[in-house]
């Protein structure tokens, strides 16, 4: 359980996060375009693809978190 514990503080470590901020900009953004573009082009964005579109951009964030968390964990 420390080890869930652990990565759940990393996820809001003032260290980690500029660069899991970065990375869900860019990667989320590239795909909120790719899987959610043409529905906002066409104004067929519903509740259930802005939900989606939030996860988009949560997942990168917490990989990043995750592998600086791993990498900071294996050099300790």
């Amino acid at each position: 359980m420390k080890p869930l514990k652990d990565y759940c503080a990393a996820l809001v470590d003032e260290n980690l996060m500029p660069t899991a901020l970065k990375v869900a900009a860019m990667v989320g953004s590239l795909l909120f375009l790719i899987n959610h573009g043409s529905a906002v082009v066409q104004g067929k964005m519903t509740r259930d693809r802005w939900i989606s579109e939030l996860l988009t951009y949560l997942v990168p964030y917490g990989v990043n978190i995750h592998g600086q968390y791993i990498s900071r964990s294996r050099k300790r």
